[in-house]
């Protein structure tokens, strides 16, 4: 397998000041698995897997959402109960969604397996998960390149002695700004690395800024880029999570350390793609990218940027 994605598979209910959308397809592995998917055949990969759970109620419809797309959901369980459901919303900026109601329902017992085939990936993601499901995913996998991190506040706020053996166990940590700032404790982004970047040996720190765009740290070299400008913010929700699942398809394309101009390419993949996410509701931006806009962005990208990247 290529690149083995471990999260949540969720139903969303999402408001926003462009509208609403009803238990939606979502989560984290959903989101990271699509945007993975697309870039899959582009870079001449064989195998995209997810591991999560559902519940009964998770629609047929959904499943051949995920298997159409090209993943292998052979990883994904499904219990008696209800799928994990989510209802926020978002205001102002949209920085930040608003919870009001988490169920989890059967993911509140979830459990990871990893296929066999998935335990030997070129790259292993372990979405935003509690870190002990985590620690649990990396030690059943055995990334033959790399292995990614995500996480979120809440966990640093009651796991943090989890969440940095979590950190120290893989090769690239995936964080925002805000959860950089709060492992740290200094306001300043740039010292808030470095204090992370040493709390658990990091050799890739990559903090996502939102609209700011974004700052990776490989070893002692920086990559600083903005953010794709656009007008329209529909729903940010997945755009983190899809993010990641790009950038985890271009690094398990290549071999050996990672470069940091390879990481650079990789970034801006990933930057374009998560552009798409935030214009529709759910994965509806997400599906709405087709490989002639996803390219014309990415020229647009280039040129706004003044950055070179690899288009295969």
């Amino acid at each position: 397998m290529d690149v083995l994605i471990v999260g949540s598979i969720a139903y969303d209910s999402i408001t926003s000041p462009q509208g609403s959308a009803p238990h939606t397809l979502g989560g984290s592995a959903t989101y990271a698995g699509l945007a993975a998917a697309f870039h899959q055949s582009r870079m001449n990969l064989q195998s995209v897997g997810l591991v999560g759970v559902v519940g009964t109620d998770f629609k047929e419809d959904d499943f051949a959402t995920l298997t159409n797309a090209g993943l292998d959901t052979t990883g994904i369980e499904v219990l008696e109960g209800s799928t994990f459901h989510w209802v926020g919303s978002y205001h102002g900026n949209m920085a930040q969604a608003e919870t009001h109601e988490t169920h989890l329902n059967v993911f509140e017992t979830f459990e990871p397996k990893v296929p066999e085939h998935g335990t030997s990936s070129t790259i292993t993601f372990c979405a935003n998960l509690h870190p002990s499901i985590q620690l649990s995913v990396l030690d059943q996998s055995r990334p033959t390149r790399a292995s990614i991190l995500d996480s979120m506040n809440m966990w640093i706020s009651i796991a943090k002695e989890e969440w940095i053996q979590a950190m120290q166990r893989v090769d690239i940590v995936v964080i925002n700004d805000g959860e950089a700032t709060m492992l740290s404790g200094s306001d300043n982004l740039i010292q808030a690395a470095k204090d992370v970047q040493a709390m658990a040996s990091i050799p890739i720190l990559i903090i996502k800024k939102g609209e700011h765009g974004v700052l990776a740290f490989h070893g002692n070299q920086i990559v600083a880029l903005p953010a794709f400008p656009t007008d329209l913010v529909v729903d940010p929700t997945g755009c983190g999570d899809t993010f990641a699942g790009t950038l985890a398809t271009y690094l398990a394309a290549g071999s050996g350390p990672i470069a940091i101009d390879e990481l650079r390419n990789a970034l801006i993949h990933a930057t374009v793609a998560a552009s798409f996410t935030l214009q529709g509701f759910g994965i509806k931006g997400l599906q709405s990218m087709t490989l002639e806009s996803y390219e014309q962005r990415l020229i647009e990208y280039t040129s706004i940027s003044g950055t070179s990247v690899d288009t295969t």
